[in-house]
Parts: structure tokens; C-alpha cells; sequence
């Protein structure tokens, strides 16, 4: 475990939620936690659906949601974010979140991860992916 606190404002229930996972899903989550902060030092932390660690910025960004055999990264962009890597797992079609999954032993595509929850976090700025969405070309 690492002693050293994080660079950024921490949600204890966050916390609470990632160290009670097993330690592949705690580095995983951890990992993905240093990268949305680092994708906006202005990302605050905060508990949805009773147990859920959710990342938000003028909207959702990302959530978490550990499962038996993987950890689960919802995006909230409303699938108008480029994934020009193919990190997305699940949910192309999907109106208001995708999913990226990471299973033990994956490596987490830091870079085009952070390249999204910029881009997310550009959109929610700009007023949400459903108002850029609707938005006439």
C-alpha cells in the first residue's frame, strides 16, 4: 500500500470503496483514478447509486464499478468521444456511457484514457455531450 497521499482532494468514501477490492482491482482503480485527476486538476470525487465512485466536472465524467473478474470504467460522453485506439469494451451504441474494462494483469492504456476524460471533460464544459450532440452541423 502506498503511504504517500495522492496529489489531489480525495473522497474518503472513494477510498473506502477501492481498498476494499482486492489489490489488482486497488491498483486499477487507483491508476485510473491518478489519470482522471490528471486529466483536470478541478475533477472532484463523489459517491452516486449509494456506492458507486463517481468523477465529475460541470457533469459526469467516469465511474467505477468493480466486478468478479474485471473493474469497469464508465465513460459518460454519450459515445461522441473519438476512441481512435478501440479502448472501448462495451456500450458503442449506447446513448450515455461506454465502458472500458480492465481485467488482472491488463495494462491500462494511460495515454488515450487520459486523451477521453479530457475530451469528456472538454464536452462537459461546452455544456454536455447531449446538448453537442443535438447540436445542428
Amino acid at each position: 500500500m502506498n503511504d504517500n497521499p495522492p496529489p489531489y482532494q480525495t473522497d474518503p468514501r472513494v477510498d473506502d470503496y477501492i481498498n476494499a477490492l482486492p489489490e489488482w482491482q486497488q491498483d486499477i482503480c487507483r491508476q485510473v483514478r491518478d489519470l482522471i485527476h490528471a486529466a483536470d486538476p478541478e475533477i472532484a470525487e463523489t459517491i452516486k447509486r449509494t456506492v458507486r465512485p463517481y468523477f465529475v466536472l460541470q457533469g459526469n465524467v467516469c465511474a467505477l464499478l468493480a466486478a468478479k473478474d474485471h473493474v469497469n470504467v464508465f465513460l459518460y460522453d454519450g459515445a461522441i468521444v473519438p476512441d481512435p485506439e478501440g479502448i472501448i469494451t462495451a456500450g458503442h451504441d449506447n446513448k450515455t456511457a461506454r465502458t472500458v474494462a480492465f481485467r488482472e494483469g491488463e495494462t491500462i492504456n494511460a495515454p488515450a484514457l487520459l486523451a477521453m476524460f479530457r475530451q469528456i471533460i472538454a464536452n462537459n464544459r461546452a455544456g454536455g455531450w447531449r446538448k453537442l450532440k443535438n447540436r445542428p452541423e
